[in-house]
């Protein structure tokens, strides 16, 4: 069973901050070295200083970057550069985007979301974690005892009863938050206290799967802080405690401002005989790279295919025949074995003998075709958007898609609010 609570969220003091662009920040998982020095020298107080702290030479256990951290923390909240909410509510949030020359407007709520035994929990993941950022993040979040970032789930609400809600109720309020990134994505958060609304909400999601987009990391950190507190008890536990619960942005997943970007692969070493992928593979000569997104898009409709960008030219993959699939595939679903993401590691990089540590993920088609072009790499591999209904598919059969298959855009950001578990 599903369900939603309002919480009295910790969020920046605009007395003290004037210009919220100055301190949020993305989520820790997509920042670079580079953008990571750049918000550091942003503002004193973004919020990249708790997110996302650096190594010191001569920390140790007790002083390291998540100790101060919470000593940041601490100071922010006594010098009301943060303030938390007096009362509990839910915060929605609209971000007005462009994606391939579309305007989207997404709109969604942060709230916390009840956490459950993997057993009995409708929550579906769909991708792997990693050990070192799961321990990264539990250190961090054990440090302040807070949540510090959404996790990102979407739920299913075809009659747009949530719409409604914050169309008739919260639209015409003044947003607490008002602001364009340099992205040029617009955000724009509300605050809902009214109880009887928000039961409303809760009510139109019970009993329903929901899906984790974004920051599977982040929910299993939430999950092994549950099981921590939970072995640290000794009275029984209600099931209201702070930790039982984890702050989550949730947005409709029949939307169709709800956006999915493709995960591009930059090979290091690519072989210049590519003849051998002619076995499996229809391989068109294509003009230029912008015709090369066209011709993939439109092949994409009824075709696992691939773009491939080398120096020598650019070509279009297109499998021949789909029954090679079932034939050479032998893991997983066939949901999960028709993927475009399996398909061109089992065709083409375990073919060519490329591993994991050949390959870069980005999702800027324009990395991809300069990378190659500047000599850093000698292939790039651009992919199609994972469909919504694979994604569904996949997480309800409890499989996980291969590393880097989604990217949702735009990123919810850091520094909103923050779930203070008190």
């Amino acid at each position: 069973m599903s369900s939603i609570k309002p919480f009295r969220a910790v969020h920046y003091n605009p007395e003290k901050i004037k210009d919220f662009r100055k301190v949020v920040c993305p989520p820790y998982d997509v920042i670079s070295e580079e953008e990571q020095d750049q918000l550091h020298q942003l503002s004193p107080h973004n919020f990249i200083h708790i997110l996302l702290g650096k190594d010191i030479s001569g920390d140790d256990k007790t002083n390291n970057k998540y100790s101060r951290a919470r000593e940041i923390f601490r100071n922010w909240m006594k010098d009301g550069i943060l303030i938390q909410d007096e009362n509990p509510a839910i915060y929605f949030y609209r971000q007005e985007y462009k994606a391939e020359g579309q305007k989207y407007s997404r709109l969604g709520f942060i709230s916390l979301m009840a956490l459950q035994d993997e057993e009995a929990s409708r929550i579906r993941p769909h991708e792997n974690t990693h050990s070192h950022a799961v321990e990264d993040r539990l250190k961090l979040w054990s440090s302040l005892n807070s949540n510090l970032s959404c996790i990102f789930v979407c739920y299913s609400d075809q009659q747009k009863k949530i719409e409604k809600i914050f169309n008739k109720k919260v639209r015409e309020q003044k947003p607490s938050v008002d602001i364009v990134d340099h992205d040029g994505v617009g955000h724009k958060l509300w605050r809902l206290d009214d109880l009887a609304l928000i039961h409303e909400i809760n009510e139109s999601m019970t009993s329903q799967h929901l899906f984790i987009a974004d920051g599977h990391h982040r929910y299993k950190v939430a999950n092994e802080l549950r099981c921590l507190k939970l072995g640290e008890m000794t009275e029984k536990p209600t099931g209201d405690e702070p930790f039982n619960y984890v702050m989550t942005y949730f947005t409709n997943i029949d939307s169709k401002d709800l956006q999915i970007l493709p995960m591009h692969r930059i090979v290091r070493h690519f072989p210049s005989d590519i003849s051998s992928l002619e076995e499996c593979f229809r391989i068109d000569r294509i003009r230029s790279k912008e015709e090369l997104l066209i011709s993939l898009r439109r092949a994409g409709q009824n075709e696992h295919a691939f773009g491939l960008y080398i120096r020598a030219g650019v070509r279009l993959l297109r499998l021949k025949n789909k029954l090679l699939i079932d034939q050479h595939i032998q893991e997983g679903s066939k949901d999960y074995r028709h993927l475009d993401a399996t398909i061109l590691k089992h065709f083409v990089f375990d073919k060519l003998g490329i591993t994991s540590e050949e390959i870069i993920y980005t999702k800027d088609f324009q990395e991809v075709t300069e990378t190659v072009d500047n000599g850093a790499a000698d292939a790039g591999f651009v992919m199609n958007s994972v469909k919504i209904s694979q994604l569904k598919a996949i997480a309800l059969n409890g499989e996980k898609m291969p590393p880097k298959t989604t990217y949702f855009y735009p990123k919810v950001l850091s520094g909103l609010t923050v779930y203070k578990m008190d």
